[in-house]
């Protein structure tokens, strides 16, 4: 991803985190984490409470690493959210929320089996573009949307759907303690987004 994409990504994830820091529910309940990959994956921001997050530049150069994205999303589940033990609440199940306009160029389906093990993430895979194998993201979660065109646009309206799903999900487990297990729980997303059956 590069040029007007990685540009519309930058953008959407700073008018997500003032939007959501308006959200009296978000500002109590959201941690964010961001994990970029290319020819490697890395976690760039770990995770932090709303108020403290602050977004650092993201360069996206070279190939698409998901499998070591998807294995380094469940190793950081693993150690930076906490359990329920019988002292103390844990953490709510996280969202997690995958963009890419390419196909994989590394052993994906090894990341998505260690992925798989941790079966602790409410996961929306996004296909950005016609670049992106829709049925790749499916065998990793069946809550996969697309956008036609990785645009301007057509991203600034994913983040607009993702900010509004990240609220919608605070408010659910503030009012009723329950958490997000469908994408029909979601708002509906916008027309520029399509979800894949």
């Amino acid at each position: 991803m590069s040029g007007e994409p990685i540009e519309a990504v930058k953008n959407g994830v700073q008018i997500m985190i003032s939007s959501l820091r308006q959200n009296p529910q978000a500002i109590e309940t959201a941690f964010l984490s961001v994990i970029t990959f290319d020819s490697t994956a890395q976690q760039i921001i770990p995770l932090t409470d709303l108020a403290s997050f602050q977004m650092v530049d993201i360069r996206a150069t070279g190939v698409t690493a998901l499998g070591e994205a998807l294995k380094l999303v469940a190793n950081k589940i693993e150690s930076e959210v906490q359990k329920t033990t019988t002292e103390q609440k844990g953490d709510w199940k996280p969202l997690v929320f995958i963009m890419t306009d390419g196909i994989p160029t590394d052993d994906w389906q090894s990341g998505l089996n260690e992925f798989k093990k941790s079966k602790i993430a409410f996961t929306v895979a996004c296909a950005a573009g016609s670049g992106a194998d829709t049925d790749i993201l499916k065998q990793i979660t069946e809550n996969v949307v697309s956008l036609d065109t990785a645009d301007s646009a057509s991203i600034g309206k994913f983040f607009q759907w993702v900010t509004a799903s990240i609220g919608v999900s605070s408010t659910k487990v503030e009012d009723s303690g329950k958490e997000v297990t469908g994408l029909n729980e979601l708002p509906p997303p916008p027309s520029e987004l399509n979800i894949v059956v």
